[in-house]
């Protein structure tokens, strides 16, 4: 047996209803890097509690070399409500002693900027504790790191810092790092090796999340047949990880024709152009416009936690900043502040109480306003009166709103069966967006058009409506809906949805208070898609699931045919459900031609104190459906691209390397979408009324157009390849 620096013995564990290990043998050396995957419930938590030794075995022991120091990051923080934040996370550092070196000055500013040192514990939010406490975690040197979802309450920027982080913590063969996270583009980041837990087994196997995905296919496929509806759903994912940019960049453990082999008759993700005409018939032409659109804060109001929390604490951070010892953020994304002046002639006008909040009644009568029916009633959904000609009454007053601007003269342009992503840093405004783009809030000016026919439903993180379900079985919900529907063509029952969401038939008496998070998040997932929508928004989707759910979500995403905007901080999920990535970003909505990798790097300007924010790519370049914003990133594109191929040295290193990698995979991404786009036409053209030579000419120039691009594009990639080597 090896001798392992942390290990587990001949381990078995049972708690009342459920075995969790079965006479496990498992360890950890000096250098591991592992990922930790399986589904909710099946021991990845209570594992790191069995190795951090909060929770003994029934049997079995635990083994650990002498002196080993072992730190764990648990779901449920332990911080003293009384404390304040500076003596919990910095454990009582002066600034003096955590500025002065670059690693904790980094984890600071990454975790803790923007918050108020001397705040208690107990005023934080959910998400800034779980930041005061990794930052605790980090600040400490261990031989052996736990993480039980690090990511949760993380934006993508601090995501993308975090996998940094741990991958540069410690040299190469030194310290351990032991991770539970959903995020499988972290996993394939950070790990060199995955363990699985599944039926009281731990079940190892080398290489990131990808390679390990290719791995459980091969197991898969040579299981019983028990297992087929598993592997199914692996293989697809392995399909969409070994088609994408990343398996043919990052040199997985494995070899592309054994993965080919295994694919080959898997069809690929969604059929868009199909998907897109399905959606047009339900839709119509036009689904959600955004025009001029501005929202501005009062900045004297800080009551609008309820439409957008992020946005919220932000700015409570900085109207204490002057006077409280409040730590600068690793990076100030850009906020836009100015003044907007409306003509109002009621009190009950939705944009005082969008723009002042609870301060929205004193403002009305500050300037005289009374309660009345105006001649056009107000349309909640479109911000504007049914009675076009209806004039400003004799009444009306201006009123001025002075403050930060969420967005910033917006024109967006939703279309049926677009499938869009936004990413966007804490408190960029996010909610706000996606409140104005569903008619709950009405900005405070411009206008928001929504087609007649659109049917929206929204998977929001908080589960309110379901919890009113609470004492109502699953069956007897399920009872209210349709006795079936048509899901990728085939009849399906509500329960078989039921069941391909994880859920088992004797659920089907359990109430609904009485199911696990990740099981409510399921049902919620369940009841709006029974609810027939033809717009789904989804705001952070991934929540309380697990990998393989993650996957089971997105499959029954592919083939969903309505137009679909999700927020997410999870760029796996993101990229793999959506069509176009588009930031939230110094009150713009910026296309990102190039996927959340583009966000990323224009973050990383604005870190270099440079102004990405001009370039081409805005909500007003592409302000169309999904192919026109695929295409208006062409030129912006075309400058970064010129950029990134400048030669500076035969053979490329350190951050130039890095720089040049991330091009490289930017590239391919954009390929990828070529290689679709091109698809579409040549399936229009064979479509195409023969006998229009205009439309067939016009189709035909795009094409040309596509072709142009792609060549360009990989010209460049064979350059960059060079350079660095491969």
């Amino acid at each position: 047996m090896p001798t392992y620096d942390l290990g587990l013995e001949h381990v078995s564990l049972a708690f009342a209803t459920k075995t969790v290990f079965t006479d496990v043998t498992q360890g950890v050396f000096e250098g591991d890097r592992i990922g930790i995957v399986g589904r909710n419930g099946d021991g990845k938590s209570t594992l790191l509690k069995l190795l951090d030794g909060t929770q003994e075995p029934d049997s079995g022991r635990v083994t650990r070399r002498n002196g080993l120091t072992f730190g764990m990051l648990t779901q449920r923080d332990a911080l003293d409500d009384n404390a304040t934040l500076r003596e919990a996370a910095l454990e009582g550092r002066e600034d003096y002693e955590w500025a002065s070196q670059q690693q904790s000055r980094e984890i600071v500013e990454a975790l803790l900027g923007g918050m108020n040192l001397d705040a208690k514990i107990g005023s934080l939010s959910g998400g800034q504790r779980r930041r005061a406490d990794l930052a605790r975690l980090l600040l400490k040197d261990w031989d052996i790191l736990a993480l039980d979802e690090p990511t949760n309450h993380l934006d993508v920027i601090t995501i993308h810092w975090l996998a940094e982080h741990l991958k540069n913590r410690w040299s190469r063969g030194t310290g351990a790092l032991l991770l539970v996270t959903h995020d499988r583009w972290f996993l394939d980041e950070v790990c060199e090796s995955m363990w699985e837990v599944h039926d009281g087994q731990i079940e190892p196997f080398e290489g990131g999340y990808s390679a390990y995905m290719l791995q459980r296919v091969e197991r898969d496929r040579q299981a019983d047949v028990r297992e087929t509806k598993r592997r199914n759903l692996a293989r697809k994912e392995l399909a969409w990880l070994s088609r994408g940019a990343r398996a043919r960049s990052t040199k997985q453990k494995f070899h592309v024709k054994a993965a080919t082999e295994l694919i080959a008759d898997v069809p690929p993700m969604r059929n868009t152009l199909e998907l897109k005409q399905m959606a047009t018939a339900r839709l119509g032409k036009q689904v959600v416009d955004l025009v001029d659109v501005t929202q501005v804060y009062d900045r004297e109001q800080g009551a609008y936690a309820d439409i957008d929390p992020d946005a919220a604490a932000l700015a409570a951070s900085a109207r204490s900043a002057s006077t409280v010892d409040v730590v600068e953020p690793m990076v100030q994304e850009p906020q836009v502040f100015g003044s907007v002046t409306i003509a109002v002639d009621d009190a009950d006008d939705p944009r005082l109480a969008s723009a002042f909040g609870a301060r929205a009644a004193e403002v009305a009568a500050e300037h005289g306003l009374t309660h009345h029916e105006p001649a056009g009633e107000i349309n909640a959904l479109r911000g504007t009166r049914d009675d076009a000609d209806a004039e400003e009454t004799s009444a009306a007053v201006e009123i001025t709103v002075s403050g930060r601007k969420i967005l910033d003269d917006v024109t967006w342009l939703i279309g049926p069966g677009d499938r869009f992503g936004i990413v966007g840093a804490n408190g960029a405004g996010k909610s706000t967006l996606l409140k104005i783009l569903d008619g709950t809030l009405t900005p405070t000016a411009g206008r928001v058009n929504i087609g007649k026919t659109v049917r929206f439903a929204v998977l929001s993180q908080r589960l309110d409506e379901l919890e009113k379900l609470g004492k109502y079985k699953v069956k007897e919900v399920l009872s209210r809906y349709k006795p079936s529907y048509i899901v990728d063509g085939k009849e399906v029952t509500p329960g078989q949805l039921m069941e391909r969401l994880g859920f088992e038939a004797a659920q089907l008496m359990t109430p609904i208070r009485d199911l696990s998070g990740g099981q409510k998040r399921r049902m919620q997932l369940l009841l709006i898609l029974l609810d027939e929508p033809n717009v789904l928004i989804m705001d952070e989707p991934g929540n309380d699931l697990d990998t393989d759910m993650l996957a089971v979500m997105e499959d029954l995403l592919d083939t969903w045919p309505g137009t679909l905007i999700v927020v997410s901080h999870d760029r796996y999920l993101l990229e793999r459900v959506t069509d176009e990535q588009f930031a939230l970003i110094g009150g713009k909505v910026r296309h990102l031609p190039g996927g959340v990798q583009d966000y990323l790097d224009m973050v990383e300007q604005l870190k270099r104190g440079e102004d990405p924010l001009g370039l081409e790519g805005a909500a007003g370049g592409p302000a169309t459906g999904g192919d026109s914003a695929a295409n208006g990133g062409g030129s912006a594109d075309a400058a970064s691209a010129a950029t990134a191929a400048e030669p500076e040295a035969p053979k490329l290193s350190g951050k130039a390397y890095a720089d040049a990698s991330r091009r490289v995979s930017a590239i391919e991404r954009k390929l990828e979408k070529i290689a679709t786009q091109k698809e579409q036409l040549e399936a229009q053209m064979a479509a195409h009324d023969p006998s229009d030579y205009a439309g067939l000419n016009e189709l035909n120039g795009q094409l040309q157009a596509l072709a142009v691009e792609s060549d360009g594009l990989e010209a460049e990639w064979l350059d960059l390849s060079e350079q660095m080597g491969q």
